[in-house]
């Protein structure tokens, strides 16, 4: 019988939309992601994904055990919270996110809000280190932020997920390695002064190579844009919420032994919130949409 963590990847790839996706959420590899969902289709007993390529998509069956799995995931995540929990479950709560965590938090509160409508959720973005200060202030109950080398240790960390390191261009690009592609396209480069550019240049290290600098931008939204205008290349972090592999314009390569960014919850030690915050963190480990 398949376990709860299966059914979880199922859930991450019914919602990511390919098995890439789902392993940067769920914190797999792409090949356990397809293992699991191969036992998880011999168990059943029946094909749940149509296969064209490299693309894969959900068949019939597999559209008709979506709703199925979000139960059983909801029902199990009831069963693991404390019995005190739902008498915790109301108030204002302050919660903090970087931009491109803002929409699965959002998601993630709403599905708070809807089973415990005593909640006052208040969601806002900003900077990893500006959402840390005003954490340690208390000028929020907790936030979801880049873990780096250094975070601070006097405040309780969450790990939540990872994100690795990625190439990607414009789809029009003829298939090549993406040390071939970093050699020929202009770069379009992630603030080097930041933990992602970091990331980014330590992935060019281990690529050997040295690409085409052209643009260096802090906004990993203007990068894929740009991106996907064809006007150059990049690495960034495969963010869990993008839909990037299934954007017409759009082509995502895996690196080999790829750097990844972290993201976790952080919130005061002495929090009188951290019921919420354990609730908020299931959320956004295991919810499908």
């Amino acid at each position: 019988m398949s376990s709860i963590r299966v059914l979880r990847t199922f859930a991450a790839v019914a919602a990511e939309g390919s098995f890439a996706a789902a392993a940067a959420r769920v914190a797999l590899t792409q090949a356990a992601v397809g293992q699991q969902m191969r036992a998880l289709e011999a168990d059943l007993r029946r094909p749940l994904f149509q296969r064209q390529g490299k693309t894969v998509v959900l068949n019939e069956a597999g559209r008709e055990l979506v709703p199925q799995v979000r139960r059983l995931l909801a029902l199990y995540d009831q069963m693991l919270a404390p019995a005190q929990a739902a008498e915790a479950m109301a108030g204002t709560v302050h919660l903090g996110a970087i931009v491109s965590a803002v929409r699965p938090l959002i998601q993630a509160t709403l599905a708070l809000k809807a089973r415990h409508p005593a909640l006052d959720l208040h969601v806002a973005a900003a900077k990893s280190i500006d959402l840390i200060d005003s954490v340690q202030a208390g000028a929020l109950d907790a936030a979801v932020v880049v873990r780096e080398p250094g975070a601070p240790a006097d405040v309780a960390w969450t790990p939540l997920y990872a994100e690795p390191m990625v190439l990607l261009a414009p789809r029009r690009l003829e298939e090549a390695s993406p040390r071939a592609i970093l050699q020929s396209q202009p770069f379009i480069r992630f603030d080097p002064t930041q933990h992602t550019g970091l990331l980014v240049e330590r992935t060019l290290a281990r690529l050997r190579v040295k690409p085409q600098e052209f643009l260096e931008l802090n906004a990993l939204e203007s990068i894929v844009e740009l991106v996907r205008s064809g006007l150059g290349v990049s690495v960034v972090p495969l963010l869990r919420d993008a839909r990037w592999q299934g954007d017409a314009r759009l082509r995502v390569l895996e690196i080999p032994r790829a750097e990844e960014r972290r993201i976790a919850l952080v919130q005061r030690r002495d929090s009188g919130k951290a019921r919420v915050g354990a609730a908020v963190v299931r959320e956004l480990r295991g919810r499908t949409a």
